[in-house]
C-alpha cells in the first residue's frame, strides 16, 4: 500500500546531507513511499542579500520581504537550492523534479502582514494535482516555498509551514523535520524517541532544550493537526530510516499518549 511523506529541508541542512540520508530515501522508495521534499534557504539568501548589499531585517522571527528581497529570495530558493538538491536526488537515481510553490497555482497564500513583513504569504490553498500526479509516477517533487496571492503576486512563504500545508493537503501519514541533529536529547544526550508538547514546554524551560534546537521543536508541534497527528525531527548526516524503521524523534499530540 502506497504512503506519502514529507521532508522539510532547512537552508543550512540542504548543504550537509549525507550519503545515508539519501539511502533512507532510496530504502522508502523501494518500499513504495511516495515523497515530496520542501526546502528553505534562509542562509544563502542572507548571504547574497549581503553581497548585493540589500538591506534586510527580520520581525518577529520572518524576514521583512520588500521586492528587491524577493527577487533574491526568488533566485536562490526557485533557482540555487531548489536545482541543486533536485540533482543530488537525480545522481543517485531517485527520479526528481524541481519546482516552486508559485508553479502551477501549487501555493495560494494571501498577506501574513503586509504593513510589517512585506511580501511574505501564509498559504491558504494547496493544488495538489500537480505533486499527486508527479508522486503516482515515481517522482519526488522538490518545492521551493513561495506562493501566488488572489492578484498573481509571488510570495515570500517560511517553509515549516508551507511543508505543514502540503503534508495536510496530500494526507501524509509522515512529516519529517531534517536537520543536523539526530533528534530531541535529554539530560544524558540521548534521543528521545517520542515526546508530547507538553513535555517539549518543560524541557525548554528546563533548558534540556537550548539555542536552535527551540524554533525547530516549536515548528514541528504547531505542525500537529487531526490530520497530521505525528511529526518526527531527524537527521540529514545518517540513516533516518534503517531496518523499516525511522530514527530520531516522533512527537506526537496529547491525546494519542493518553489513550493508551
Amino acid at each position: 500500500m502506497t504512503k506519502k511523506l514529507v521532508l522539510k529541508c532547512g537552508g543550512s541542512t540542504v548543504h550537509q546531507l549525507s550519503e545515508a540520508f539519501f539511502q533512507s530515501l532510496t530504502d522508502l522508495v523501494k518500499e513504495d513511499w511516495q515523497i515530496v521534499i520542501v526546502h528553505g534557504g534562509g542562509p544563502d539568501i542572507t548571504k547574497m542579500l549581503n553581497e548585493l548589499r540589500i538591506e534586510s531585517e527580520f520581525v518577529n522571527g520572518q524576514r521583512k520581504t520588500t521586492k528587491p528581497v524577493l527577487e533574491v529570495a526568488e533566485m536562490i530558493l526557485a533557482g540555487k537550492i531548489n536545482k541543486q538538491l533536485a540533482n543530488l536526488l537525480q545522481t543517485r537515481q531517485l527520479k526528481s523534479i524541481g519546482l516552486s510553490g508559485s508553479d502551477a497555482g501549487i501555493l495560494g497564500a494571501e498577506y501574513m502582514d503586509q504593513k510589517s513583513l512585506g511580501l511574505v504569504g501564509k498559504v491558504t490553498t494547496v493544488q495538489t494535482e500537480v505533486l499527486q500526479l508527479l508522486m503516482q509516477n515515481g517522482y519526488i517533487p522538490v518545492m521551493a516555498p513561495l506562493a501566488r496571492n488572489g492578484s498573481q503576486e509571488t510570495l515570500n512563504v517560511n517553509a515549516d509551514l508551507a511543508a505543514a500545508a502540503i503534508a495536510n493537503a496530500i494526507g501524509a501519514e509522515k512529516f519529517l523535520f531534517v536537520t543536523d541533529v539526530p533528534g530531541i536529547l535529554n539530560q544524558e544526550k540521548q534521543v528521545i524517541e517520542e515526546i508530547t508538547p507538553t513535555e517539549i514546554d518543560s524541557f525548554i524551560k528546563a533548558e534540556v532544550i537550548t539555542g536552535g534546537m527551540i524554533p525547530k521543536v516549536q515548528s514541528a508541534v504547531a505542525t500537529l493537526s487531526d490530520n497530521c497527528q505525528e511529526v518526527m525531527i531527524v537527521s540529514g548526516k545518517e540513516e533516518f530510516y534503517q531496518g523499516h524503521k525511522f530514527k530520531g524523534t516522533k512527537i506526537v499530540k496529547e491525546r494519542k499518549v493518553l489513550q493508551r
